[in-house]
């Protein structure tokens, strides 16, 4: 009986979700999967993205809380999923590491010289982080469902608001300008302040072409709720550098010496 019901109440779900979908696409003229391949190609294009194996990119981020500092930064990425951050502050390294499968932190400007494992939180937001291409080049093989979710204004212009159910069962919300097909919002993991949660919106800005692939060159976190938001301004972008697995492997010690140290050639 329970799984007669469960049928039946699947059965009375379909009609009604197709036809929000068959309404969405007649209100916007595009589907989901027109919008994510118009994506891909104002982008740069899936064979030029499939061709990228490894990114580097530098510049500054802000340091956060009252502080007006500005801290370099480089971060790698290689596929599978492999990342590196390097941020440069007070006459120290910090470098934050992940192989694919496992993370770690070494943050000497916090007084610890140890190099940490990645908290359990930490590791699934590493393994659900979008590749080094974005979310929607190659969304299907990924494993990733999206839908439509209708139009919404974002800083002024007109966006298709995507809802992409990853492999993983998580949910996020990306919002893809109506006139250039560019990202320009995201929804982030949310954050506990104040004993309750608050959502989070990564915004992209300042595309620029580097080798063929629009790159955003200014992206801003914004938390409801908070006055102050976190910029990154990148300065440089190269595409497939040279990048060995070992970057990516458990940082020693020796890295948070002085500024450079944990640089690669």
């Amino acid at each position: 009986m329970r799984r007669l019901l469960l049928a039946c109440g699947i059965l009375a779900v379909l009609p009604a979700s197709a036809a929000r979908a068959a309404e969405t696409k007649r209100a916007t003229g595009l589907s989901a999967a027109q919008i994510a391949e118009k994506n891909v190609a104002a982008r740069g294009g899936l064979q030029a993205w499939q061709a990228v194996r490894t990114l580097k990119i530098s510049g500054e981020m802000d340091a956060g809380g009252k502080s007006e500092a500005k801290l370099p930064f480089a971060l790698f990425l290689k596929r599978p999923h492999k990342t590196r951050l390097e941020i440069t502050f007070a006459g120290k390294n910090a470098v934050q590491t992940y192989d694919g499968a496992q993370g770690w932190k070494l943050r000497p400007f916090l007084n610890r010289d140890d190099v940490e494992p990645f908290k359990p939180s930490e590791l699934q937001a590493a393994a659900s982080a979008a590749e080094l291409d974005g979310p929607l080049v190659d969304y299907v093989a990924k494993g990733t469902r999206i839908e439509l979710a209708g139009t919404e204004k974002v800083e002024g212009k007109k966006t298709y608001k995507l809802k992409l159910t990853l492999k993983s069962g998580e949910q996020r919300f990306l919002w893809v300008d109506a006139g250039t097909f560019l990202d320009t919002k995201i929804s982030g993991d949310g954050r506990k302040l104040d004993g309750r949660p608050h959502q989070v919106a990564i915004y992209s800005r300042d595309y620029r072409t580097v080798d063929g692939l629009k790159i955003p060159f200014v992206q801003e976190t914004v938390v409801e709720g908070l006055k102050q938001s976190h910029k990154i301004v990148v300065k440089a972008v190269l595409v497939n550098p040279p990048l060995q697995d070992a970057l990516f492997a458990k940082p020693t010690v020796a890295m948070a010496g002085a500024p450079g140290a944990a640089r690669t050639p």
